[in-house]
């Protein structure tokens, strides 16, 4: 098969298309972009995906990816920490916080239960959940995963493994539409949602 770009290209192209909703077009116009940057802004480019990666690291309490021994909202004392908000991404944390009504806490699964993507129960942290609850002091967990078929899943799930440790659990009303993605709410829906919770059985 004939090459039409230098090997290093190629594989910086190949690098950017790993990347999750990148098409080979998108990762072909990256790496030419990259290309015409300057050494400097190319070297600042390498050094902040280096940086990234050696110091976030999740928070040893809720999971949320930090830079610190916690995270700002674990270590915000004003926050009411009897109400964790469980979500699948960290993504998820920054839209809850767009509509600036939820005082409480997060806890943040790193993925949702998916049996078809060979995802269970072990490979999301849903054990730190349970051991950060049965340390006692919380008393509602707010479940908001997706709207979608792995979410309720999830939520139901976790529902079950929360029923003997007597805390009150509820799930985001839908005012997010079935089949819907957290991060891409609204600050009014999220909002809604959160007000229109209910209890999970």
């Amino acid at each position: 098969m004939q090459r039409y770009f230098p090997n290093a290209l190629e594989r910086l192209t190949e690098e950017f298309a790993r990347l999750p909703g990148i098409g080979g077009k998108t990762a072909q116009r990256l790496a030419f972009h990259l290309l015409s940057l300057s050494d400097e802004e190319a070297q600042g480019f390498a050094d902040a995906i280096i940086a990234a990666k050696r110091t976030v690291h999740t928070c040893p309490i809720c999971q949320n990816l930090t830079d610190a021994e916690q995270c700002p909202i674990c270590a915000d004392e004003a926050r009411d920490h009897s109400v964790i908000c469980v979500v699948a991404e960290p993504r998820d944390v920054i839209a809850m916080e767009r509509a600036r009504e939820f005082n409480g806490v997060y806890h943040v699964l790193h993925g949702v239960i998916s049996p078809l993507n060979h995802v269970g129960p072990d490979d999301v942290r849903i054990r730190e959940l349970l051991t950060r609850v049965a340390k006692g002091g919380v008393r509602e967990i707010i479940m908001a995963t997706n709207p979608d078929t792995e979410g309720e899943a999830t939520a139901m799930y976790i529902s079950r493994l929360l029923r003997p440790m007597e805390v009150k659990v509820t799930r985001l009303a839908y005012g997010i539409p079935v089949g819907s993605q957290l991060e891409y709410a609204d600050e009014v829906t999220l909002l809604r949602a959160l007000e229109g919770r209910r209890e999970m059985e």
